[in-house]
């Protein structure tokens, strides 16, 4: 299958009206899942929930599932689980990053603050295990403890690296293996498990996952310099700002002039551009060919997860699949 059918295959509209039955039932199991006896992280869950976000993760779980099998209610509750961990990931970034907002609004430990939102988070873990638990599947079980001991041990690396100039390509894409990748690929793998596929094709949808979540990062990498703040829903050059030397800037990196290396390193100093303002680092960045390197390295994940897919019997999830891919790597930027 060529990029151009696959191009032709799905709108993300199409894409939404094939599962939004489904997301509407994972969105009420979320829902009712993320209510605790504690008002607060109710309310913590009830605002994160109406923040909006793609449902790219629970939409992994349903299409792999459709296209091995069926969606029924197994998926359903996997695809709950993996959106709650999200969740529970998305508090304790904001928390680690000291962040202030967090799709267009502020972030919850603006709100509540750190101490509530650390245990607000771990109680959504918590919850994620508890509904896993349930379904009394210890394979289930294996694929999440590992998926969150992965995701851990991301952010302890990236914490550990915060304000490094020096990080490479390997160090990075390490990196995002863990954060993101990892968790793409644990969604493709539960969809075909719940949909009854055999064991090759839970590897194959499982690696299918793992080139599309690096893909979907290397772009985030891109666009946290290329986009705008209404879009990102923050600050764009906010990874820099927070001291994450990203691929762009790594490749930047790679050929600069001392007083550019300078500047950057002013930036990762100070936490802000007050001193070096941003349109200078990202002038650099394309100067250098940070973005469009960047983006063909994208490109080559993409690619993988397309002929992955594209072995695949066709269908509509098949095709949903494939123009999620699509969808990753076309985002505005």
């Amino acid at each position: 299958m060529g990029r151009d059918q696959l191009r032709q295959s799905m709108t993300a509209r199409e894409i939404f009206e094939l599962v939004h039955e489904d997301l509407e039932l994972v969105e009420r199991e979320i829902a009712r899942e993320s209510t605790a006896s504690v008002a607060t992280v109710t309310d913590i869950g009830r605002y994160l929930q109406s923040s909006g976000g793609k449902r790219l993760r629970p939409m992994l779980v349903l299409l792999a599932a459709r296209l091995v099998g069926r969606a029924d209610e197994l998926a359903l509750r996997l695809a709950t689980v993996v959106e709650m961990i999200h969740t529970a990931t998305l508090v304790h970034d904001d928390v680690i990053d000291v962040a202030e907002t967090r799709r267009g609004k502020p972030s919850t430990n603006i709100i509540w603050g750190n101490h509530t939102c650390v245990l607000a988070g771990d109680w959504l873990y918590m919850q994620a295990f508890q509904v896993a638990l349930r379904l009394r599947n210890f394979q289930f079980l294996d694929i999440l403890i590992a998926l969150t001991q992965l995701m851990v041990e991301g952010e302890l690396i990236q914490l550990e690296r915060l304000g490094r100039i020096d990080i490479t390509q390997a160090e990075y894409e390490e990196l995002i293996d863990r954060k993101t990748a990892s968790l793409f690929s644990a969604c493709a793998r539960l969809g075909a498990l719940a949909g009854g596929g055999d064991e090759a094709t839970e590897s194959r949808l499982a690696e299918f996952g793992w080139h599309l979540g690096m893909a979907f990062q290397l772009v985030d990498d891109v666009l946290d310099f290329t986009s705008r703040e209404a879009v990102l829903g923050k600050p764009v050059g906010n990874d820099l700002r927070e001291g994450k030397v990203t691929l762009p800037l790594i490749y930047a990196l790679e050929a600069a002039a001392p007083e550019e290396r300078r500047m950057v390193e002013t930036v990762l100093r100070d936490n802000s551009y007050e001193r070096v303002p941003f349109s200078r680092i990202l002038d650099f960045v394309e100067r250098r060919n940070g973005i469009e390197r960047a983006l063909a390295r994208a490109q080559i994940f993409t690619e993988q997860a397309r002929s992955i897919i594209g072995s695949f019997p066709a269908s509509p999830a098949q095709r949903a699949l494939a123009a999620v891919v699509e969808l990753v790597i076309d985002r505005d930027h």
